[in-house]
């Protein structure tokens, strides 16, 4: 399965085994809550779905690499214990308790969840000291001589041979035990998530043109040469942060992500003309509907490397458009929640300023709490953080009447529901000038295919479109993804 497929089907075990009777005893009891073991190759995502899963279902989530463990932070240490047995006094062995256990209570503790996942990395690759306390640990749910706690589920991952020397076999009894999830990298699931995490449009348009060089792992004379998906988006944010420095993103510093060679030299060279095209075609200036006419005459006799490429540059220039109007939105939409809230209250008030100041501590301790919990991305904690901030600058002045203390409140969003109608516009009109250039350079071509295809499968696109109608859209949707090529977009869709 892939690894989009892993997640749901995680998330679904968590679901049923968080699942309570009337009596509040969990359905499934701890024993039969088998463990989950995922065995895929390294870097294509087991880490980050487990931070998605843990956020979507609003529970904790404690992560270690056993790797990075010593048999006596896993177990724990030893000490000596007196007991009395039949008359007689004897020294026992006991342990203090394992890190682990400890760092699944301290999370209880600190975040008040009292569910959660313990996520362990790595776990088929440990020492040898370390191998049966893992086997424990999957057969028993325990690390010496403390249990996991009721109410966290075991998720566990690790590496097929092929990939790493030094894992370890599992047992039939250990394996009879578990529910194991194998997982293969797959370049579609991972563009979607891509798209979703604005990696750098280079790195998606190279990929697009070769997709076999999205994982791949070998051997040859020269050693152990790789890649994998974890390199890309990590070559991506360190390209966004050289970008606004004005470093450039040479062959060495790709080949620091890309760990074989002749990926970092063509990947290297693609995104120099990559850069050269955007130049060349004058990209900003075909969304504002400035098209030199040497323009056409170039993209006529293009490769189709080239032609596919400028398209991709289009919907780049498209795609951080609709990104603006998707931030501006949420802002927005975060505002007016927060002024109907303020007018339902506002009329029965004491003090109207002294209301909405309460109004947003609430807020701002509501979202304290969520952060604490670790239950929001990063975009969406700068979301609310930009919103709270916002609010603060609104502050209605005291000797107020409800009504005029309300319009004084409403002046902010005001101005930022402007805001959002001029960036809708303006992205209303770079589609109108892209899809004018795609008609004339393109006309009803593969190019154009691509580029509805990209329009429709893309989240922050297809919202934009469902709210502003673009009349060329729908003709080339209805036109082009027909036949053979609507299936292709269907099964792009279902994957």
């Amino acid at each position: 399965m892939n690894i989009k497929e892993a997640k749901e089907e995680i998330k679904h075990t968590v679901q049923a085994y968080l699942k309570k009777d009337e009596s509040g005893a969990y359905r499934i009891p701890a024993i039969r809550q088998r463990p989950i073991l995922m065995m895929g190759p390294p870097g294509i995502g087991k880490t980050q779905i487990m931070e998605q899963i843990a956020r979507e279902c609003r529970i904790g989530l404690v992560s270690y690499t056993i790797t990075h463990h010593t048999r006596q932070s896993a177990v724990g240490l030893p000490f000596i214990r007196e007991e009395k047995f039949e008359g007689k006094n004897y020294s026992v062995t006991e342990y203090t308790m394992s890190e682990i256990i400890a760092s699944v209570y301290r999370k209880i503790r600190d975040n008040g969840t009292k569910e959660g996942i313990l996520f362990i990395d790595e776990i088929n690759c440990v020492s040898e000291t370390l191998a049966p306390t893992m086997l424990q640990f999957l057969q028993c749910k325990t690390f010496g001589n403390q249990a996991v706690p009721e109410g966290w589920i075991i998720v566990a991952a690790g590496n097929p041979p092929e990939y790493n020397k030094s894992v370890r076999d599992f047992d039939m009894v250990t394996l009879d035990r578990v529910r194991e999830l194998d997982i293969e990298a797959d370049f579609h699931v991972w563009k979607a998530y891509a798209k979703e995490r604005q990696i750098n449009s280079a790195i998606l348009s190279y990929l697009e043109l070769r997709p076999k060089n999205f994982y791949r792992v070998e051997a040859d004379v020269d050693g152990l040469q790789f890649v994998t998906a974890r390199g890309w988006e990590d070559l991506s944010s360190l390209m966004e942060i050289y970008k606004e420095l004005d470093i450039p993103v040479t062959e060495e510093v790709i080949h620091e992500f890309l760990h074989h060679a002749d990926v970092a030299e063509d990947v290297a060279a693609y995104f120099d003309l990559y850069q050269k095209y955007q130049d060349d075609y004058g990209i900003g200036d075909i969304l504002k509907g400035k098209v030199r006419p040497e323009v056409y005459a170039r993209i006529y006799e293009a490769a189709f490397d080239e032609r596919f490429s400028v398209v991709h540059l289009l919907l780049d220039g498209l795609f951080h458009g609709f990104y603006q109007v998707q931030e501006q939105k949420a802002l927005t939409d975060g505002w007016y929640e927060f002024l109907k809230a303020y007018r339902a209250g506002i009329e029965s008030a004491e003090d109207c300023v002294e209301y909405y100041k309460s109004l947003l501590a609430e807020w701002q301790e509501e979202f304290a709490a969520e952060k604490k919990r670790e239950f929001l991305t990063r975009q969406e904690e700068q979301r609310k953080e930009k919103l709270l901030s916002r609010l603060k600058e609104y502050v209605p002045n005291g000797g107020l009447v409800a009504k005029d203390s309300f319009a004084a409140a409403k002046t902010g969003f005001d101005e930022e529901r402007e805001k959002l109608e001029q960036v809708e516009k303006e992205t209303e009109e770079m589609l109108a000038h892209a899809f004018d250039f795609m008609e004339k350079a393109f006309e009803n071509g593969e190019e154009m295919v691509l580029f509805v295809t990209e329009l429709t499968v893309n989240a922050a696109s297809t919202q934009f479109l469902a709210e502003h109608t673009s009349e060329k859209y729908e003709q080339y949707r209805e036109q082009l993804l027909i036949g053979t090529r609507k299936a292709g977009l269907l099964s792009e869709l279902n994957r």
